[in-house]
């Protein structure tokens, strides 16, 4: 199994009511599960949101606690709701109306990596599920909620900045020939997750950065921005995709000749996200 369902980074001193948080860039694949995959251990990484947590890593640093995942997506997807379960890959579930994420093969326990390449040749055990869920997706949600309490606690407000990354290609539908192709994409779920003011000065932070920003489209945010974002009560939650090719190998998994540069950046980026909820900034509506 996974050794840890989560790690959780504390900052010396918290100064902000931003919580930053990384669900997809779990990477310990144990032998067990490696076993029983049909995929080798490449391909079984294709949709992990590898090196995410590098990139996010300084926010303790910049008054803020982050959250990564332990278990890597593969295994268990902590942007899904804990009921999302697949009838085509667990035994002993009924198919209840239809769920385009479960109908796909990316339920709470995934059945498909990226380009639908099957995990498994058989079917898995309600039991098997059931663990997988208990064990790694419950603690990780327990522990990002009390995150978020906490924060509301101490600043009125609470601002969820949920990271992944998306592949290159992701953006091709939407690229414009003669235009700069985004290389960011908020979700926010078209405003039903997050105060517009949050995600206006998340966006200026990436663009002063020099990033083309998007929102919405192709990404609006799952299981996590429409579970923590309550924008009338303060708590906001904004999901950011990043574009993999700006510091990755996509083929290769491993990081590209921009990676130290562009993670640089994202020190820059990730402190005056992180100003946005400090105390001395404009105050947000709360409940």
């Amino acid at each position: 199994m996974p050794k840890a369902a989560y790690h959780l980074t504390h900052p010396e001193r918290r100064t902000t009511s931003v919580v930053f948080a990384s669900p997809h860039s779990g990477r310990d694949y144990p032998w067990t599960f490696l076993r029983r995959t049909a995929l080798n251990e490449h391909s079984v990484r294709s949709s992990e949101d590898a090196f995410v947590d590098q990139l996010f890593d300084c926010a303790p640093r910049a008054g803020a606690p982050f959250i990564r995942a332990g278990a890597p997506r593969a295994y268990v997807d902590l942007n899904r709701s804990a009921d999302e379960l697949d009838p085509a890959l667990i035994e002993g579930v009924s198919r209840q109306g239809h769920n385009p994420r479960v109908a796909s093969g990316l339920g709470v326990i995934p059945r498909v990596v990226a380009n639908g390449q099957a995990i498994y040749s058989g079917k898995l055990s309600m039991v098997e599920a059931r663990h997988r869920i208990e064990t790694y997706w419950q603690p990780y949600h327990t522990a990002l909620q009390g995150q978020l309490d906490q924060a509301h606690l101490m600043f009125g407000e609470a601002i969820l900045v949920d990271c992944h990354s998306m592949p290159h290609e992701a953006m091709d539908a939407v690229a414009r020939r003669g235009v700069r192709r985004p290389e960011i994409v908020l979700g926010d779920r078209f405003g039903a997750a997050a105060d517009g003011a949050v995600v206006d000065r998340i966006e200026e932070v990436f663009t002063r950065a020099g990033l083309v920003v998007t929102r919405n489209t192709p990404f609006a945010g799952a299981y996590i921005t429409q579970a923590y974002g309550r924008p009338t009560r303060g708590r906001h939650a904004v999901q950011i995709e990043i574009d993999r090719a700006l510091y990755m190998n996509e083929r290769l998994i491993r990081p590209n000749g921009n990676f130290e540069a562009f993670r640089r950046l994202m020190r820059e980026v990730v402190r005056e996200i992180a100003d946005i909820g400090r105390s001395d900034a404009v105050p947000l509506a709360a409940e």
